[in-house]
This record gives structure tokens, sequence and C-alpha cells, in this order.
């Protein structure tokens, strides 16, 4: 008798680079500007980068229609969002419901990140360095220096570095205000987020509503690709529980991409406008493969050592640097636009409409100028 065949189904839909690149700009914000508030963006957004203080004001003026920097200030001064670090063990700016979910949920990649330091603190009781760091923050905020100190009294043989690492692995710690807020100045101090939001965090959820919230904001995308923009492992089984509820798609490598369903993914021809991005943009950052928004030619010159430059994009993709000088106090401000390769007129032009947005939308009034600079690597 011969064999029978099984049917493997209908081959999954190949999406090209740039309708890759439409898809994510379009969950991005970036595709237009949206009237939506800024508290909802960062939900949306799952987080906004935050390693300086101004990064996030850049990302919200990217991509929110009329937006003000003084909106996401207040919501900052009035405890509904803050500052922490959860996602790849860096600082992020969340709604404080992410604040005491998210943390929780990638405690297992701040676990990971405290063995590295582990030699630092042979012999200390950790449950005990954790419990006495919460009652230092938690008695008023401490800065960092403040927090080794009283630690190191504790444990004075202990490495002084891996004690504060290992209080920042441990414990929630959320950067309080003035440190962050618009126009204003202080060095980071921390307390608990538990102190800082007035409500316990969250038991540690189930993974499978981050999953749907990255593919929301990120999508379409792969295993890989979350695993890089949360900083956890073993997200397979997640996806393929999720399987049934989304839909599957391959990049032009063959790699499985997986997408909610109802998730716009533009005609890869959409027009996709210029836009300033910030340094460590989570555009940037938050996938395996980055060629969706990074050409391959182009993938060094957005750093230089550890340090991400301001970058901007043209057509939807990776384009040059920018930085934004100010003097005065801002009686004069000057956004200079690096491009890695000549632009045409017309996209000349649009940057300069765009950059001359973002000069009236961050910048105080005065003089101000748009200049085109020389790439230097």
């Amino acid at each position: 008798m011969a064999s029978q065949k099984t049917n493997p189904g209908p081959a999954p839909t190949v999406l090209s680079t740039r309708a890759l690149n439409r898809a994510t700009l379009a969950r991005q914000l970036l595709l237009r500007r949206t009237p939506m508030s800024a508290k909802d963006a960062v939900a949306h957004l799952v987080g906004l980068q935050a390693q300086n203080t101004k990064p996030p004001y850049y990302q919200l003026a990217a991509r929110l229609q009329g937006f003000d920097p003084e909106e996401l200030s207040g919501l900052m001064a009035s405890r509904e969002v803050g500052r922490m670090v959860t996602l790849r063990s860096t600082i992020h700016t969340h709604t404080a419901d992410d604040c005491l979910t998210l943390r929780p949920l990638v405690q297992a990649a701040r676990d990971r990140e405290l063995n590295l330091f582990r030699k630092g603190f042979t012999g200390v009781d950790l449950a005990r360095l954790a419990a006495t760091t919460r009652d230092h923050v938690e008695e008023r905020p401490r800065t960092l220096k403040e927090i080794r100190e009283l630690l190191l009294k504790e444990w004075p043989e202990a490495e002084p570095l891996a004690l504060s690492v290992a209080a920042r692995c441990l414990l929630p710690l959320v950067q309080v205000t003035p440190r962050g807020l618009w126009g204003k100045s202080g060095q980071v101090a921390l307390t608990t987020a538990e102190k800082w939001f007035g409500r316990e965090s969250e038991p540690v959820p189930s993974p499978d509503a981050t999953v749907l919230r990255y593919l929301a904001a990120f999508g379409p995308a792969s295993v890989k690709d979350m695993q890089t923009w949360c900083g956890l492992t073993r997200l397979r089984d997640t996806f393929e529980r999720l399987r049934p509820r989304l839909v599957t798609f391959q990049d032009v490598h063959g790699v499985e991409l997986f997408d909610l369903p109802d998730a716009p993914r533009p005609d890869e021809d959409t027009p996709a406008p210029p836009r300033f991005l910030p340094e460590f943009d989570n555009l940037l950052l938050s996938h395996a493969d980055r060629t969706r928004v990074v050409p391959a030619e182009y993938k060094a010159r957005a750093w230089r050592g550890n340090q991400s430059h301001c970058t901007f994009l043209v057509d939807g993709f990776l384009a040059g640097i920018w930085r934004l000088e100010e003097v005065g106090g801002g009686a004069a401000a000057t956004l200079t636009v690096e491009p890695f390769a000549a632009l045409g007129r017309a996209q000349q032009a649009a940057l300069v409409e765009e950059a001359g947005y973002v000069l009236a939308t961050l910048t105080p009034a005065g003089t101000r100028e748009v200049r085109f600079g020389v790439f230097s690597e």
C-alpha cells in the first residue's frame, strides 16, 4: 500500500523587510502622530527607555499629536508613572501598574545579573540585605552612595559595588522625583515601588499577557525578538500556548514571526515620515534582528562605544544621527542633522520641517536653527 502524505497546509506568508518596517512603525506610533494621551502611550509601548532623563520626552514628541512635555512630567509628579530598572536591566519609564507587575515578571533576569557579582558578597545573607535596604529606603529615599555606605556598615568585607547591585536586583527600586521631571534636575534617589506608589507589588504574572502587549507594540516578532526585548529566556512554551490566538508569518530568512490577528500591517509602500528619536529608543533595541529598522551597513553607526547617539529615520529606516545644543538657558537652540548618506531635496526639506517641530516642542521660545553636518565615524 502506498504511503499517504500529510498535507502540510499552506506555506506561511513571507513579510518583506519593508513590510515588517511599516508594521512595526505603525505599532510604535511612528507612521503618523496619534492623539493618544501620554499615559496611554507609555502603557501601549510597555515603557519608554529612560537611561537619561530627556529621552522619554523625545520619544513621545516623535509619536504623539500635540505632545506637551509637561504632561509626562505631571504624570511623574503625581506618581502615575515612574522610573525603574526593568527590561534588559535598564531604566524605563512605566505606568505605576507596570512598575508593580513587569518588575516581578522580569525578576529572573535580575537574578541572573545578581549571579555575576556573587563573589563580591560572599557570606552576605541576601534576604537580610534586602530587608535592611528596604528599611533604609522606605525611611526616606536614598542615593546609591548612601545605600552602599549603609550596607557596608553591616558587611564591611563585601565589595561595595556588589552590595549596591544586589540591592537593585533584589528590590523594585524607583527613582523618585524631581529626578526625571521636565526642566528640573536632581540626583538619583531611590525608594521601593510599593512605598512610592502606595500599594503592594502584584504577584508574578503569567507572561501571556505581556507577550500579547509586546506584539501589539513591536510585532510581528519571533520568540527571540521578545526575549531580546525583555531579557527573559525560555519563552517558546508561552508562544506555543498562545499560538491558537495568533497568526504566523515568516521573514525573508525563514524565521517564524507571531502576531495578533487584527494588528495593523500596512502596505510596505505606505509613506513613512522622518522622525527624530533619542538615544536608546526601544524601536532600535527590541528585536533580535534589527534590520527591519537598521540597514545592515549602518549597524554600528548609531553607537560609539557603549553610548548610543540620537538617531533619525528617513523612509522608516535609520538614516543618520542628530544632536540638540541649547545655550543661554534655552534662549538659542540648534539641532544638527548628520545623515549617513546623501539625501534628496525632498528628504532634506521633510527633515527640516520635522526638526522644526521637535525644536518647537522641546525647547523654549527663542532662536531656533536646523543645521546639516557631516557624519564622522
